[in-house]
């Protein structure tokens, strides 16, 4: 093979693309592990069950895990906590948010909110499925442009909502 030309790969010559596809896996899973080590605290230093949930992404806001902890909803466990309550390797938390359970045991503690995919390497997600969603036809779509509804145009989509009138006029459910 003549010098400046490229070899395709079946001699051992280069052009093995999947090489540099595994390099670049490699470095991204290097990458989320650096990110998620730079998140750690410091040797000793302890993390509050409030500020974990909200690092790795359980509920939106830091306050918003506070007030679940104050409200009951979060055991580390099996026991309800306060917000300073710490978190170590190995604790199952339990958080009731949204109307749903997550259970997830912590793997990696950290402190500071990181990304998704560096989130997900922090916990081990044991939670039960979420509910299926209802396939509702949506009630009351109007087509454009044909105006104003009109009084028996209302009372339908007051009826197609399961609305009535609160007094059992004429809009009313049928009350047995």
């Amino acid at each position: 093979m003549a010098s400046g030309t490229q070899g395709n790969g079946k001699d051992g010559t280069g052009g093995g693309g999947s090489d540099a596809a595994g390099a670049d896996a490699n470095v991204a899973d290097a990458n989320v592990a650096e990110k998620a080590v730079a998140a750690a605290p410091a040797t000793g230093e302890t993390v509050r069950v409030d500020s974990w949930i909200w690092s790795v992404r359980l509920v939106k806001t830091r306050s918003m895990g506070a007030s679940a902890c104050r409200g009951g909803h979060v055991r580390v466990n099996g026991e309800r906590v306060k917000p300073a309550h710490t978190v170590r390797v190995g604790d199952e938390v339990r958080l009731r948010h949204d109307g749903r359970e997550r259970v997830v045991v912590v793997k990696r503690v950290i402190r500071k909110r990181v990304g998704a995919a560096v989130a997900a390497e922090c916990l081990v997600d044991n939670s039960p499925p979420p509910p299926p969603r209802e396939a509702v036809a949506p009630a009351g779509v109007r087509d454009r442009g044909t105006g104003r509804p009109t009084k028996r145009d209302r009372r339908e989509l007051e009826r197609l909502r399961g609305l009535g009138a609160p007094d059992g006029g004429p809009g009313a459910p049928p009350t047995s």
